[in-house]
């Protein structure tokens, strides 16, 4: 250990940087095993180089995998990717501590690509979809904007928590991470696994499936899609979005903050149209408003689970804090701005629905949106289709972005395969981690469809976020003192 010291990797027994054997900065290569044991002084570093390099004499082949371990005042429970600067490189540094620089994701997400990102995450697919659920389990249009007004403050609680976890905790990977710190290993083993095979995988197939629903039902007037084709283009929509978040993180971003913009843009004519319509006096759907409302719990339940599912996406900023310009600031920042203005957004929406549409029409519209634009722009309506597309498109892109570095983390953490956890070291994206992310997704369109998926996916996701926040209580009672730039109370 140190800088002059030796360690003995499985199978094979290699100098340690900066041992009297090799030299002051040396490479070597370590394949057969893509592991190194972690102790409480080391850090284990891994990254793929795409050239060849030689020491004493000796040549390495290109692709292998390289291992370092440091023990210069690290932190036992990190494990960061680093870079290697080698002797071949132009810019080498003698310095060994330069060598051992942090191979870091690139940290680009400011305030309004934070709020791009968590706005844009969760309009998508639900609130042109959902509210045919909540109003079909409650029965009534008051109970049913009573239920969205309820869903958006769960959220904002929910958000609000998860911000102070990200100050306190400053490592992306979400409730992976928190759960890993708060409650130990296993815990966060087994969220890894559900979120990395299931909950992740099945989230993004469910939005685009919805993207492909109303990308293809222009080109069938009068009739049903048929369902290899909405899952082909679903399929596709996924491929596009793992190579624009392959390539660059800050073409990602810029992606997020276009498709958030056009997603306003869209959800701002459905509320200006429902005004106008209320102006105008149609207010029949607002009479008796309570008339006909299911009371019971299980249908209370079922409705909390379609409407959350619309309002999902307001912890996406914590899987990517090691990504966020200055987190301690942006994070609570980002949540407050983006969902006060979601569910503001999501309520006037609803209204603009039920001015337009008596609530047995808005039972049997199957895709609200289109309705609504048939109604109320006539010959124009074919934007709706078109905002609605692009709106799920955005909210897939975001549910893509952070799903991959879920992966991507668990796998640094010595939780998922090893090479899941290597990034590209042009792009500094977590490559492997989104192919595997996107293959899921691709075999999760399959057998699928959009209602299946939210009322399973919901449950599940809903378990773990009160596992997440019952750690910050935790955290409050047993470790009051641990720095925090922002609490909630």
């Amino acid at each position: 250990s140190g800088g002059s010291g030796r360690i003995v990797l499985k199978k094979q027994d290699l100098p340690c940087p900066g041992s009297a054997e090799e030299g002051s900065n040396p490479v070597f290569w370590y394949s057969s095993q893509q592991k190194a044991d972690r102790d409480h002084q080391g850090h284990v570093a891994l990254i793929i180089i795409n050239s060849t390099f030689k020491t004493s004499g000796s040549s390495y082949s290109n692709d292998s995998v390289l291992f370092c371990i440091a023990s210069e005042e690290m932190s036992p429970t990190r494990s960061t990717m680093r870079r290697r600067q080698t002797t071949d490189s132009p810019h080498e540094s003698t310095d060994l501590s330069e060598g051992r620089e942090k191979l870091r994701l690139k940290q680009e997400v400011g305030l309004i690509s934070g709020v791009s990102l968590i706005a844009g995450t969760m309009i998508g697919s639900g609130i042109f979809m959902s509210p045919e659920w909540v109003l079909h389990h409650l029965g009534s249009p008051a109970s049913s904007l009573l239920m969205w007004a309820a869903c958006g403050l769960l959220a904002m609680f929910g958000a609000l928590s998860y911000a102070e976890l990200g100050t306190v905790i400053k490592e992306s990977g979400g409730e992976y991470i928190y759960i890993l710190r708060i409650f130990g290993s296993f815990p966060a083993f087994l969220y890894a696994y559900t979120s990395v095979i299931l909950v992740r995988p099945a989230a993004l197939a469910a939005v685009c499936l919805s993207f492909a629903e109303y990308t293809v039902a222009p080109f069938y007037p009068g009739c049903s899609s048929p369902q290899v084709v909405i899952k082909c283009t679903a399929a596709a929509c996924i491929v596009l979005l793992t190579i624009i978040n392959c390539l660059n993180v800050r073409l990602a971003m810029s992606v997020m903050n276009v498709f958030t913009a056009a997603k306003l843009l869209a959800l701002l004519v459905i509320v200006v149209g429902g005004l106008v319509l209320l102006a105008k006096g149609q207010t029949q759907s607002f009479q008796n408003a309570f008339q006909g409302t299911n009371a019971g719990i299980g249908t209370i339940g079922v409705a909390f689970y379609q409407g959350l599912w619309s309002y999902d996406g307001w912890n996406n900023l914590n899987y990517v804090t090691e990504e966020l310009k200055n987190p301690e600031v942006t994070l609570p920042r980002a949540v407050m701005i983006a969902i006060p203005l979601v569910t503001c957004l999501y309520l006037l929406v609803n209204i603009s629905y039920f001015a337009a549409m008596a609530p047995s029409e808005l039972l049997t519209s199957g895709a609200v949106a289109v309705t609504w634009g048939n109604k109320v722009l006539a010959s124009w309506a074919w934007l709706i289709s078109l905002s609605v597309a692009l709106s799920t498109f955005g909210s897939s892109n975001g549910t893509f972005f952070s799903g991959g570095r879920v992966c991507y983390i668990a796998a640094r953490e010595g939780h998922m395969p090893d090479i899941l956890s290597m990034a590209h070291v042009r792009c500094l994206t977590p490559t492997p981690a989104l192919l595997f992310t996107s293959a899921m997704s691709i075999i999760m369109t399959i057998p699928g469809n959009f209602t299946s998926i939210v009322t399973y996916l919901s449950f599940i996701t809903w378990i773990f976020y009160g596992m997440t926040i019952s750690g910050l209580l935790y955290l409050k009672i047993k470790k009051p003192d641990l720095p925090r730039s922002y609490k909630v109370k």
